[in-house]
């Protein structure tokens, strides 16, 4: 496989493609309509992305941290409509046929990291669904969807609250299983609410949670941006 081709592929703007219809529940209650100008993500100073090392992994293999996936790549001339109905998924930004690629290409490096994974928890959006079942769905056997865990960036103040605290909980609660991780598949703009990092389309987060009891309830460790895998894998192959 040539790495470098690969690598270069990620860097691209990708656009076009049509996602296929998932079953979730609930819907958004807004009107009007928004586009990608529209959407505000907070302001973020530098943010030093920490790549994810062979280290890394082996930590991983040993459990207890949380992946936090965002979904991969979409075409952002197809907004959410607003409002946006969690039933249907033309109501929504779509993945690509490049992006769809793309985590099935992901889903094949992650099975080659051996990391233990005790449950998939995802965003009830089209997008992110379709992410985890293209990415994870051969290391469990069922996707949580887990509808308060929706996408923050389109949403009033008063909405976008509830939202932003489960993404919190998510990657603050322990992992239930010793020796095991959770991985949760959303959104960017909910890991910009609550650290000063709006991570690529495609990109793993690994954190490790200290507890909803604290503030923050989580530790930032590392990162795997769709960009870093050859080189990953390559690491991982030479030890």
């Amino acid at each position: 496989m040539n790495f470098g081709l690969l690598a270069g592929r990620w860097l691209r703007t990708v656009s076009g493609g049509r996602v296929a219809a998932l079953i979730v529940s609930s819907c958004v209650g807004l009107s009007g309509g928004v586009s990608a100008s529209d959407v505000v993500i907070p302001e973020q100073p530098d943010f030093e992305v920490i790549e994810a090392t062979v280290a890394h992994v082996e930590a991983l293999r040993r459990g207890g941290f949380v992946i936090y996936m965002r979904h991969g790549a979409t075409d952002a001339r197809i907004p959410d409509q607003i409002p946006v109905d969690l039933d249907d998924c033309a109501s929504q930004r779509p993945l690509t046929d490049i992006g769809r690629a793309e985590l099935d290409l992901v889903g094949r490096f992650f099975a080659r990291l051996r990391v233990p994974v005790e449950t998939v928890v995802s965003s009830p959006f089209c997008r992110a669904v379709e992410s985890a079942r293209r990415v994870f769905g051969d290391v469990v056997e069922t996707i949580e969807v887990d509808v308060p865990l929706r996408y923050t960036a389109a949403m009033p103040e008063a909405e976008k609250a509830p939202a932003v605290q489960r993404t919190r909980e998510w990657v603050s609660l322990p992992v239930a299983t010793p020796g095991s991780n959770r991985v949760v598949v959303a959104h960017g703009p909910n890991i910009a609410e609550i650290m000063d990092y709006l991570p690529p389309e495609g990109t793993l987060i690994v954190f490790r949670p200290l507890g909803v009891e604290h503030d923050p309830g989580f530790e930032y460790v590392a990162s795997i941006e769709p960009s870093r895998w050859p080189l990953l894998l390559s690491e991982l192959e030479a030890e």
